[in-house]
């Protein structure tokens, strides 16, 4: 069997035409290429070189053995792409989130992929050990990451709005802040990852009415007016927030109100997740 590293070294000497190019091409030795070329003509039992003082290049059957080397390494070359495809279409893509905006749009994208989808969110401490022990393929987090062997990638930015009723002081307006909600009682989903301190920490005074049932949230905004809040990524959701003719959103104008999102991922896993990376990016909503 003729190693490809030999023929590598013919087709280059085909195109360069001398021995020290095609060292310097390769980053190799020149008596590298020498000893590669005697080792090819041994294997192949002919002649390839025409060699003369201080000048060698190839014979009628080196030319045509550099192109079938050419032909090999391009076979070659495709054999490994066409397999690591295959095998990346065969492995499950495990996805986890810190939030659960990104979640939600990746359950719209699932169809065109083999994704294992974590329900549960995780806090920002678990991310790393979460990754390095293989648990998760990738994890959406709010912030970025990056360690010898673990990369983010910036994704899209998830916004803030809150959905008041139509006859309420503040729906005329074409935005609000957080202090201007203040003392108002919120509709809330319990599990919301980070949104929860930040609702929280940032309106003055506010009560918040969580629950832990997407179906009774519902339920409630339908049969009452109290606000509750949606983002750029949760509004494509219907089950969660059924379109209401009676409210208004409004988006939230706190730079607290607006929340990177990453992929982070372990750097070797960078190929395997690329795809769905850039699906995601691309779909993200404004």
């Amino acid at each position: 069997m003729i190693d490809n590293y030999l023929l590598e070294e013919l087709v280059t000497f085909a195109k360069e035409k001398t021995l020290a190019r095609t060292a310097k091409q390769l980053n190799i030795t020149q008596p590298t290429v020498t000893r590669g070329m005697q080792k090819l003509e041994n294997k192949l039992g002919v002649q390839l070189f025409d060699r003369q003082p201080n000048r060698i290049t190839l014979t009628k059957t080196g030319e045509l053995a550099a192109r079938e080397a050419a032909r090999v390494i391009q076979m070659h070359q495709q054999f490994i792409t066409r397999v690591r495809n295959f095998d990346q279409n065969q492995q499950v893509i495990k996805v986890a989130s810190v939030a659960p905006g990104p979640l939600i749009l990746t359950h719209s994208l699932a169809g065109n992929f083999n994704l294992k989808i974590t329900p549960d969110f995780i806090a920002t401490q678990q991310i790393i050990p979460s990754l390095t022990s293989h648990q998760y393929s990738l994890i959406f987090s709010n912030r970025e990451i990056q360690t010898n062997n673990i990369e983010s990638l910036y994704i899209g930015t998830e916004r803030l709005n809150v959905n008041v009723d139509q006859f309420m002081y503040i729906a005329n307006q074409a935005s609000v802040t957080f202090k201007e909600l203040h003392g108002m009682s919120f509709i809330v989903l319990h599990d919301i990852g980070p949104w929860k301190e930040i609702i929280q920490h940032n309106i003055p005074n506010a009560k918040f009415l969580y629950q832990t049932q997407v179906e009774a949230l519902t339920e409630i905004t339908h049969y009452s007016n109290f606000p509750y809040f949606t983002t750029n990524i949760t509004s494509l959701s219907h089950q969660e927030h059924p379109e209401e003719n009676d409210r208004v959103a409004l988006p939230i104008t706190d730079q607290t109100a607006a929340m990177p999102f990453y992929i982070s991922y372990l750097k070797q896993n960078r190929q395997q997740i690329s795809s769905l990376a850039k699906t995601i990016i691309k779909s993200w909503p404004n």
